[in-house]
């Protein structure tokens, strides 16, 4: 691959003809009908202008879809996304209002920039900081989140207090949300390819403009400017108000991408490739920068409208072209059909999107698999909660926590005796009940690296256990676990055979590899010795201990 192909991903896009037309412009139909809807809902999460969830969906998921190599995802705008906007933006401005628009389309800044120059440098892997218990906590909680929100504009309320006062409640917005919510959850169950979102969109706006919904009351969309957004260049909010925005970019572009790799993960799968995470970091910086200057919010990958992109058979990123297009003419023509619907049907559309991430059961599984992380899970997702709006604190403590947990084992790596187990493998002798491999030998093995975090927990077993035992004449070290070495290592381990021979003990290695033994060699703790023994192999070593068993009994 050339060059210019891995800097311009489309370049590698096949050569269009008529059939693979048809079926990305069905693909692209099927999601660009979905994407409308859903994106004046999501702005709406977010705080901002309605219209500013379709300027969203256009040029940044045209871009996205030019510059990444996951090509079949569908870029713009997502709950999670617009809920960590709206959460970081609370207390700094008014909702809706300029000063509300300018931080949105700085965090779009900041946050597309921080992930150009990740892709750039090739820091895909730091994603992994962020495990799978800790993400799939922060997201439930962040949904549970979510549906609180919603559910007063769906219930006809106008704010939670509401429930105290029953005759507050507007009951044909009440209608309006349950049916909704009905029909949309239906038809995801029985038809998860038809445009459901658009239809019950276009049948409430026309029930809200025949029976006079907004005359009665009633909480409608409103109207909506046309035509193609113009170019924005946010004001300046001083170093004080972008210090506040630091953290909030650095959890929206970490929880983004994370979704993005959710579904990147499944597209590379079915075709067999290889996820290139820096590319799509490039891409999706890039589509940010893309929305901030059409004066909207940071942008994502949306996992359902992705799998529903796949699922409506689309092979390349022709069929995001044709979304993009669907989504510029309704832009130009139907925002005026968006004018009467219910504000409770766009609470349905965000409560139909997010249920699908409400999994209590995750917890209980993640609780058979390991405790600990189930507990670091939980008070992620308590965390998360509490903190509101402060969500970011609780993907920074679950991270914390499971980093904690991974310094914890790396610091205390298992360290095993091992005996012949009858099936002729090496295993825990004490677990197993196993006598040892030969009178006065201690042979151990260590399932890690041998290194700064692990090196005293190593000296310190063999000199206990010796100390325990001061008639061990062979240390034998099972070393084929050991795969890396550092200074502090080979120093443990000169320190280690000078300890053995002041006593008089016999040093075995066992299967050390190649690049552990090139590091004690340039160090000097591999030369030759009447009490060094190397052994290459198990059975080497097992027929070692057989002979020492008579000579020590």
């Amino acid at each position: 691959m050339s060059r210019a192909n891995k800097v311009l991903p489309f370049l590698n896009w096949p050569r269009p003809d008529a059939a693979l037309l048809r079926g990305e412009a069905l693909a692209g139909l099927t999601v660009g009908l979905m994407v409308v809807p859903q994106g004046v809902a999501y702005a709406a999460l977010a705080g901002m202008p309605l219209i500013t969830g379709i300027y969203a969906s256009l040029l940044p998921a045209l871009i996205a879809v030019l510059f990444s190599s996951s090509v079949r995802l569908s870029v713009g705008p997502t709950a999670l996304t617009c809920l960590l906007i709206s959460a970081s933006l609370s207390g700094l401005a008014e909702p809706g209002s300029a000063q509300w628009i300018a931080l949105a389309v700085w965090l779009a800044l900041l946050s597309g920039l921080l992930q150009i120059a990740l892709g750039f440098a090739r820091f895909g892997w730091l994603l992994n900081l962020v495990n799978s218990p800790v993400l799939m906590a922060f997201t439930q909680a962040a949904a549970v989140l979510i549906i609180a929100s919603q559910l007063p504009a769906l219930l006809g309320l106008g704010a939670w207090d509401s429930l105290a006062w029953p005759a507050q409640v507007h009951l044909p917005s009440l209608a309006f949300g349950l049916g909704s919510l009905g029909a949309l959850v239906l038809a995801r169950r029985w038809r998860p390819g038809f445009p459901t979102v658009l239809a019950v969109v276009v049948a409430s706006a026309a029930i809200s403009h025949f029976t006079g919904f907004e005359a009665g009351g009633g909480d409608v969309v409103g109207a909506l400017p046309q035509g193609l957004p113009t170019p924005y260049l946010p004001g300046w909010p001083g170093w004080s108000v972008l210090g506040q925005l630091v953290l909030p970019t650095l959890v929206i572009t970490l929880v983004s991408f994370l979704e993005t790799a959710s579904s990147a993960k499944v597209d590379s799968g079915q075709r067999g490739q290889r996820w290139d995470q820096d590319q799509d970091l490039i891409g999706q910086g890039l589509a940010k920068l893309a929305s901030a200057f059409s004066g909207a919010f940071p942008t994502s990958s949306s996992f359902s409208r992705s799998a529903l992109n796949l699922y409506a058979g689309a092979r390349t990123g022709w069929a995001t072209v044709f979304s993009v297009v669907v989504v510029l003419v309704a832009l130009l023509v139907l925002t005026p059909l968006l004018r009467h619907v219910p504000m409770a049907v766009l609470a349905s559309i965000v409560l139909v999107a997010i249920l699908g991430l409400i999994k209590p059961r995750a917890f209980v599984h993640l609780w058979s698999v390991s405790r600990v992380e189930a507990c670091i899970a939980g008070m992620t997702f308590a965390v998360t909660l509490l903190a509101a709006p402060r969500l970011y604190w609780g993907v920074l403590a679950g991270v914390l926590m499971a980093l904690s947990h991974f310094l914890y084992l790396r610091l205390h790596p298992r360290i095993i005796e091992v005996g012949l187990h009858p099936d002729g493998s090496l295993r825990d002798r004490h677990l197993w009940l196993l006598p040892p491999l030969a009178p006065h030998l201690y042979a151990l093995r260590m399932d890690a690296a041998l290194d700064f975090a692990t090196a005293n927990g190593f000296e310190r077993a063999i000199a206990e256990h010796i100390a325990a035992h001061p008639g061990t004449r062979h240390v034998m070290w099972i070393a084929h676990p050991i795969n890396w070495i550092d200074a502090t290592g080979a120093e443990a381990f000169g320190r280690l055979r000078e300890h053995l021979e002041e006593r008089h003990i016999d040093l075995h290695l066992v299967g050390i590899k190649l690049p552990v033994e090139a590091v004690l060699q340039r160090a000097g703790h591999l030369n030759a010795g009447p009490r060094l023994h190397l052994y290459r192999t198990e059975a080497e070593a097992l027929r070692a201990a057989g002979a020492l068993a008579p000579a020590t009994a």
